[in-house]
C-alpha cells in the first residue's frame, strides 16, 4: 500500500491533495492508533495559512469522532507544540503546517506524548487505516470527544525558550524575519524579554503571505537590512519556525552547517558537548566534517530529515544535531528543530565570546556546493532508474577524494534534489547540471 507520510508529515495543496476529508480521516486514525487510554488528549497547533482553520476543524472533528479531546492552541511554532504536548501531559501533538512551502500548501504532522515525531512504522499504521478507509469504533452520547481552546498557553513555551540561556541579551541589536508565519509573535517577544534591541520584519501574516519573498527561504530583505548597518546579527525563520538561518553583521548568510559548527565548537570548549559528538545528515557540507575533525568532534550522518537526526541522537546520547537547512535540535531544550532556541544558543555564543558572527563563522570553510532541484512527475522511480544510478556511480569514482554527489527524492515535494560538492566549483556545477538533465529526462 502506498504511503501518505513524507519526511515531515502529510503535505499537499490544501483543499485539494490535502482535503478536509483526508484531515478528518487522519485525525480519527491517529486517535485510534496513538490512544493509550480512554479519551486521549491531543494538543493541536497551526501556522498562519488561511487553510489552517479549515483543516483544523476537519482534523478536530476526526479526533472527536474517535472519542478524543482536542486542545486547540491556535497559531504557534511547531516546536511549541512539541514542548507543550509533553508539558501538558497530552497523549499526542499535531501541527497543521507546510513549513517553508508556499501558502497554497499545508500539512499535518504528529508528535507522540513525549514530543517526538512518530517513527515510520507508527505513521504506516495510521496511513494504512486511512487508505483502507478503516473507521474506528465510534462512541456515542457521552463518549463523543470534546474541543478545548487555550491560545494563551503559548506563553509557557515563550518562558521555556527564555530559560534556555543564562543572563540576557542587553545591548545586542538583532533583526528577525518571521516569514509572516507561526513565530510572528513568539520570537520577537522572546528577544524583547531578554533585552535585545529588535527590528522585526514580516510579522504581519494575512493567511496568504507566509514565506512569500521572506523568511529563511528568501533572505535578501533581511540581508539588506543587516548590511545597511546598525545590527549585530539577522535571524530568519520558516513558516512554522522549526528552522533558523542567520545573517552576519556584513549581510552574509550563515546556514545551519555554520551555526552547528559554531555552537558545537563552543560547547566542546566548555566541556558541554556529550561524547564530543554531533549528528548531521548526508546533505551537510564536507567543509563541516573537516572543521569538526580539527575541533576533535565526531560527526555522525543520517538520511535527510530532522526526525532521523533525532533518532540517531537519542541512540548515541548526543544532544546537538541538525541540518544545513536550519533544522537544529538541542535535545537538552526540545525534542525537535526549534528556530528560536537555536537563535538563542547562537546569540549566547556571540555574547560570551565577544566576537562578531562573521569571525565565528570562520570555524569552517564551505566546499563549493551546487544544489539543483529538479521538478519531476515520478520521483518514486528514482531508486530503479538504472541510467541515473549508473551515472551516479561513475561520478562518485570521478569525485573520489575531492568531492561527492548526492541524488535524492524530496520527501515533501514532487522533485529530485541533485547535490554536488567539489574543491573545483566549475566541476561541481558541470556535474550537477549534467545529472539534473538526466534526472529530468528519465523521471518527467
Amino acid at each position: 500500500m502506498s504511503r501518505l507520510f513524507g519526511t515531515d508529515g502529510v503535505r499537499g495543496v490544501a483543499n485539494a491533495d490535502l482535503s478536509p476529508e483526508l484531515a478528518f480521516s487522519l485525525g480519527e486514525a491517529a486517535c485510534c492508533t496513538l490512544a493509550n487510554h480512554h479519551a486521549p488528549r491531543f494538543a493541536i497547533g497551526r501556522d498562519t495559512r488561511r487553510s489552517g482553520d479549515l483543516l483544523e476543524a476537519s482534523l478536530v472533528a476526526g479526533i472527536c469522532a474517535a472519542g478524543g479531546t482536542a486542545l486547540c492552541l491556535g497559531v504557534i511554532p511547531t516546536p511549541g507544540v512539541a514542548y507543550l504536548t509533553r508539558e501538558l501531559g497530552a497523549q499526542a501533538g499535531v501541527v497543521i503546517s507546510a513549513s517553508h512551502n508556499p501558502a497554497a500548501y499545508n500539512g499535518i504532522k504528529f508528535f507522540d506524548s513525549k514530543g517526538f515525531k512518530l517513527p515510520d512504522d507508527t505513521e504506516d499504521v495510521i496511513s494504512d487505516m486511512v487508505l483502507a478507509r478503516h473507521m474506528c469504533d465510534r462512541p456515542t452520547a457521552g463518549g463523543v470527544g470534546i474541543v478545548e481552546h487555550d491560545e494563551e498557553i503559548v506563553q509557557r513555551y515563550v518562558e521555556h525558550a527564555i530559560g534556555t540561556v543564562a543572563g540576557d541579551l542587553a545591548g545586542m541589536k538583532v533583526a528577525i524575519d518571521c516569514g509572516n508565519g507561526a513565530a510572528s509573535w513568539t520570537s520577537p517577544t522572546v528577544l524583547h524579554e531578554l533585552g535585545a534591541d529588535v527590528t522585526t520584519l514580516n510579522n504581519s501574516p494575512d493567511g496568504t503571505n507566509i514565506n512569500l519573498d521572506c523568511g529563511s527561504t528568501h533572505m535578501d530583505g533581511l540581508r539588506q537590512t543587516v548590511a545597511a548597518g546598525g545590527h549585530d546579527v539577522g535571524l530568519a525563520h520558516d513558516g512554522d519556525a522549526d528552522r533558523l538561518l542567520a545573517v552576519d553583521e556584513k549581510g552574509d548568510v550563515v546556514d545551519g552547517d555554520f551555526i552547528m559548527a559554531i555552537c558545537a565548537a563552543h560547547m566542546k570548549s566548555q566541556g558541554r558537548l556529550p561524547k564530543d559528538t554531533i549528528v548531521t545528515t548526508v546533505m551537510t557540507n564536507l567543509g563541516f566534517d573537516l572543521a569538526m575533525q580539527r575541533e576533535g568532534i565526531t560527526v555522525l550522518k543520517t538520511r535527510v530529515g530532522d526526525r532521523y537526526v533525532l533518532e540517531r541522537m537519542v541512540e548515541v546520547g548526543a544532544t546537538v544535531g541538525g541540518e544545513q537547512s536550519g533544522h537544529i535540535i538541542y535535545l537538552d531544550h526540545n525534542t525537535t528543530g526549534d528556530g528560536i532556541i537555536t537563535a538563542l544558543q547562537l546569540l549566547e555564543v556571540i555574547r560570551a565570546t565577544g566576537r562578531p558572527l562573521s569571525e565565528l563563522a570562520a570555524v569552517m570553510e564551505r566546499l563549493p556546493q551546487v544544489l539543483i532541484n529538479v521538478d519531476v512527475k515520478h520521483k518514486e522511480k528514482l531508486d530503479v532508474a538504472d541510467e541515473i544510478l549508473a551515472k551516479v556511480r561513475r561520478v562518485e569514482q570521478e569525485l573520489e577524494g575531492h568531492g561527492r554527489i548526492l541524488v535524492r527524492a524530496s520527501g515533501t515535494e514532487p522533485m529530485v534534489r541533485v547535490m554536488v560538492e567539489s574543491d573545483d566549483e566549475d566541476e561541481a556545477r558541470r556535474v550537477a547540471q549534467d545529472m539534473a538533465a538526466l534526472v529530468a529526462k528519465e523521471l518527467s
